[in-house]
C-alpha cells in the first residue's frame, strides 16, 4: 500500500509516542521507508534509539547547520509525506501559527510551504481535544490541505488512531485518488438467517475480501459505506446487518446517494421461517423449509439502472471456463461493470486467486486479498473516466 513512499515520521510528547515503534514497523511492512523526527518531549517518552531501530534510519532530534528540515521536507526534500503521530494539542496549535521551536514543527512549516503532504494523528485527553480553540485550530489546518486521522475517543481520552487507520490515511495522502469525490458502497462477509434464537444458517465467508475492497476504495479517495455483519472500521461508515433482508434494505438506502456498489458479500441464497423459541435438540427429526432470498444486485439494478455495480461470483467447480461462464451470465443479467470470480476454496484464506471478468476480456489476479482489493478499486475507477 505504501510501496516506494518515503515517510518522515514526526513524534511529539504525547504518551502515545510509545506506539510509534510499532507504527514505524507497520509503515515499513506496507512498503514505506521511514525516517524519524522527534521533539525533546517525545524523547522523554521513547528513546531515539528505539525509533532508530524501528525505522532502520538515524533520527532527527534537533535542527542543525545541516538544515535537516529542508533535507527532509523541502521542495527537493527526501520525504513524500510528513506524518505526525502522535500530535499533541500544543504541536497542532504551533503548526497553525507557524511556530518553529521543535524539529517537528519546523518540518511541518517547511512541508506546508513546499507542498509536501502532511498527515496528523492527534492524541491527547478528551477535554483538550474538545477545547474550542483546538477544534478551530484543526479546522484551520485542515483547510490548508492537511489530513487528520481522527483519534479514538475512549476512557476520557482522544487516543491515537489505530495503525491501520494511520497507514490508510498516509496512503490516501500520497497515492493517486481516482475515486476522490465518489461515494462507494461495499458489501462484505456472510449473512446469517436465524433458525431460532440460538441457531443460524450461514456460510464460510470471512469478509476479508470485502473489507480489502473497502480499504482500497478509501485509499483511492472514495467516501465508503461498508455494509457487513462486523463492527466499526476506521475507513468507512458502517451499516451493520445480519440477514440477507437486512443487507438488501441497508444497501438500497445507502446507494440512493452513491456513485457505485461493490457487492462482495456472500449473501445467503436461502432463508427459513424463524422459531421464536429454541428448538430442542435430540427430540425428533427436523426438516427446514428453505426459501430463496431476493438477489441483491437485481433489486438494486431495478431501482438504479445506471449505477455502476461490481459483482462477485464464487463457484466450486475449480474450472476457469465454468467460472467465467457463470460470471458472464450474472454480468449480462444485471448489467454489471465487471465480475470477480473465484473458487470457494479461498474463502477465509489470506491468499486468493480470482478472475476479473468483463464482457470482452478476462484478467487473472493471484496474491493476497489486499492486492485484490486494490485491483477492484483501480478497475472501478475506470468506470468514471
Amino acid at each position: 500500500m505504501l510501496r516506494g513512499v518515503n515517510v518522515a515520521l514526526g513524534i511529539t510528547g504525547s504518551i502515545a509516542a510509545v506506539k510509534t515503534v510499532e507504527l514505524a514497523h507497520e509503515l515499513r511492512r506496507q512498503g514505506a521507508t521511514v525516517r524519524g523526527v522527534m521533539t525533546e518531549s517525545a524523547q522523554g517518552i521513547v528513546h531515539p534509539w528505539a525509533v532508530e531501530f524501528a525505522t532502520d534510519n538515524s533520527v532527527v532530534t534537533g535542527i542543525t547547520g545541516r538544515v535537516e528540515h529542508v533535507d527532509l521536507c523541502g521542495r527537493e526534500g527526501w520525504a513524500d509525506v510528513l506524518l505526525i503521530a502522535p500530535a499533541t494539542a500544543n504541536t497542532v496549535g504551533k503548526i497553525a501559527a507557524a511556530i518553529d521551536d521543535t524539529p517537528v514543527t519546523t518540518c511541518a512549516t517547511t512541508a506546508l510551504g513546499a507542498g509536501v503532504p502532511v498527515v496528523v494523528a492527534p492524541a491527547m485527553h478528551e477535554p483538550m481535544y474538545d477545547h474550542p480553540g483546538v477544534s478551530e485550530t484543526i479546522e484551520r489546518v485542515e483547510s490548508w490541505g492537511v489530513a487528520f486521522v481522527s483519534p479514538r475517543i475512549e476512557e476520557g481520552k482522544a487516543k491515537i488512531a489505530t495503525e491501520e487507520a494511520i497507514v490508510l490515511g498516509t496512503a490516501r495522502a500520497t497515492g493517486e485518488t481516482p475515486l476522490a469525490g465518489r461515494h462507494v458502497v461495499v458489501t462484505s462477509g456472510p449473512t446469517s438467517e436465524a433458525i431460532d434464537p440460538v441457531r443460524v444458517l450461514t456460510n464460510r465467508s470471512s469478509g476479508k475480501t470485502g473489507q480489502a475492497v473497502a480499504r482500497a476504495c478509501y485509499a483511492h479517495g472514495a467516501d465508503v459505506t461498508l455494509v457487513h455483519d462486523g463492527g466499526e472500521v476506521p475507513y468507512a461508515t458502517v451499516e451493520r446487518v445480519e440477514s440477507a433482508e437486512e443487507m438488501t434494505a441497508a444497501v438500497e438506502e445507502s446507494v440512493a446517494a452513491a456513485d457505485a456498489l461493490v457487492s462482495a458479500a456472500a449473501i445467503g441464497d436461502y432463508t427459513v421461517e424463524r422459531s421464536d423459541e429454541k428448538i430442542r435438540s435430540g427430540q425428533e427429526e427436523l426438516t427446514l423449509a428453505l426459501e430463496p432470498t431476493p438477489k441483491l444486485i437485481d433489486t438494486v439494478r431495478d431501482a438504479h439502472p445506471d449505477l455502476p455495480i461490481v459483482g462477485f461470483k464464487t463457484e466450486t467447480s475449480g474450472d476457469d471456463e465454468a467460472m467465467i461462464a457463470a460470471a458472464r451470465e450474472i454480468q449480462s443479467r444485471a448489467g454489471l461493470a465487471f465480475v470477480v470470480a473465484n473458487d470457494a476454496s479461498v474463502m477465509g484464506e489470506n491468499e486468493t486467486r480470482a478472475l476479473v471478468v468483463r464482457e470482452d476480456e478476462t484478467s487473472e489476479y493471484a496474491g493476497d486479498k489486499s492486492g485484490l482489493g486494490a485491483r477492484v478499486a483501480e478497475s472501478l475507477s475506470g468506470e468514471f473516466d
